[in-house]
């Protein structure tokens, strides 16, 4: 019996530009398939409508992904305004239209200014979200409307870009668990209209922004040269927002069989870097109050992830 191929192993991670159309996970299985990886994950999906950042991680590297996850995120998104849908964007069915009073930024910034800093949101239907092992997104499309509990969330800046006419550009940068498409509800409901999302991108995530980003097309021209070190990046650029602690070659061999170390210097408490003192990058710790580092992931030599 022919053995079955499961890929090569592969560490590390790339920044792919999602085009529209296709899910999170589609995308992810053509870029696992095109670089015929073992274990491929992404870090936080994006509808099939939006385009933009959707970090990929291989082999060791999807251990980070929920850090990724958990970093603030940033949007471009074009809004249209005198119109609300089932699914809060073009592809539902059109719920109510409302006359669009003349807009301009210096009209809109009292609405913006109302709608930053920590809100609550309440997730729309269309979302990935479960109830009871169903997305519900899927109850959905069959009619059903659960009840969902509100969220804080919180955004940090809301950029007036431009309006013409019924449509509206903002730039959004926010914190994880945002929906924009509610976000775009909220902004129509304020200003009394009713809007829903024409079009979204996705342009950071945490310290990751979009122009490092390469789409499948591209990614197939660096696979068929051979040059995957192009685009692949160290898995421990997944935690660059994180401090760095470098521990001394006896702290570093401690820590690496998993037993908690003497942080090298007062720290912060949460998450850091730690690194060896040749920089190879050793995994993530947590720094607890007595000062002590405690190892939480750790990597092995072979993962070639130092920087």
């Amino acid at each position: 019996m022919r053995r079955r191929n499961r890929g090569r192993k592969l560490d590390g991670f790339l920044l792919l530009d999602k085009r529209s159309g296709i899910s999170s996970n589609q995308a992810l299985q053509e870029v696992r398939r095109l670089f015929n990886a073992a274990k491929a994950g992404h870090t936080g999906s994006l509808d099939p409508l939006a385009t933009g950042l959707l970090p990929i991680c291989f082999g060791q590297a999807t251990r980070l992904s929920a850090f990724l996850l958990d970093t603030s995120k940033a949007y471009q998104v074009d809004i249209r305004l005198g119109r609300t849908t089932t699914t809060g964007d073009t592809e539902g069915e059109i719920l109510e239209q409302k006359p669009v009073p003349v807009l301009d930024e210096s009209a809109l910034k009292p609405v913006l200014s109302a709608l930053t800093g920590s809100i609550s949101q309440v997730p729309p239907m269309y979302s990935a979200l479960k109830q009871n092992g169903v997305r519900l997104y899927e109850l959905a499309r069959k009619g059903i409307e659960v009840e969902r509990k509100p969220r804080t969330i919180t955004i940090y800046d809301l950029e007036f870009l431009a309006c013409s006419g019924d449509l509206l550009s903002l730039r959004v940068s926010c914190s994880k668990g945002t929906y924009i498409r509610t976000l775009a509800e909220s902004i129509g409901e304020a200003i009394g209209c009713g809007a829903h999302i024409d079009s979204l991108r996705r342009t950071g995530v945490g310290q990751f922004r979009i122009e490092n980003s390469w789409t499948v097309q591209g990614l197939e021209t660096i696979v068929s040269e051979d040059r995957e070190s192009v685009c692949l990046l160290p898995i421990d650029q997944a935690v660059g927002e994180w401090p760095r602690l470098e521990l001394s070659a006896e702290s570093a061999w401690s820590a690496s069989l998993g037993q908690s170390v003497l942080a090298p210097e007062k720290s912060v408490q949460g998450w850091v870097r730690m690194y060896t003192p040749d920089s190879h990058f050793l995994g993530m710790g947590e720094v607890l109050p007595d000062n002590r580092i405690a190892p939480r992931k750790l990597f092995l030599r072979s993962t070639g992830a130092g920087q």
